[in-house]
């Protein structure tokens, strides 16, 4: 449940920053550096079915290959929903969790062993690339994918957000 929290919270949060305009135009292969890791987006795109899944009526779905490395002094834990992605910048309503949250702690499966999980852990100094993959309104083509920092004591830190234009297929 405190996951839960952190999570709604960091929601917030980052809706608020996208509605005021923050970040920059970064492109795909611009990595971002947090406290524990670093990511870059390789390449997204946009499409109407994903190996079976197809989205709600009105929506389509980002299919985002970002790569990762634990740059932490340490062994971290990581989440795919830490990721979301955004679009428009006009509504609070303007994001989206990865397909595989649900509302649950457990969530959904994945669709394919190149979709990042939904829970792994990295190594120290390990890099992984991966698919996070989102279901996002039909006839968009720019977006972010961001990251809030949290901390083990319930604060925040700072936001870091990848901007680019996903292809359509």
């Amino acid at each position: 449940m405190k996951r839960m929290k952190q999570m709604v919270t960091v929601l917030l949060v980052l809706t608020v920053l996208m509605a005021s305009g923050c970040g920059k135009k970064d492109g795909f292969g611009a990595t971002q550096k947090t406290y524990f890791f670093s990511y870059k987006v390789d390449s997204a795109y946009v499409c109407s079915e994903y190996e079976g899944y197809t989205p709600e009526a009105g929506n389509q779905l980002l299919v985002a290959s970002v790569t990762l490395k634990n740059t932490f002094g340490e062994e971290i834990e990581m989440y795919d929903t830490d990721f979301q992605a955004q679009w428009g910048g006009s509504g609070e309503d303007d994001f989206s969790l990865p397909i595989t949250f649900n509302g649950t702690e457990e969530g959904l499966a994945t669709l394919t062993q190149e979709q990042l999980p939904g829970v792994y852990t990295m190594a120290k100094g390990e890099s992984r690339t991966g698919l996070l993959i989102f279901e996002v309104p039909d006839g968009y083509q720019d977006f972010s994918i961001s990251y809030m920092e949290a901390f083990d004591d319930d604060s925040t830190g700072d936001t870091f957000f990848v901007n680019f234009t996903a292809e359509t297929r």
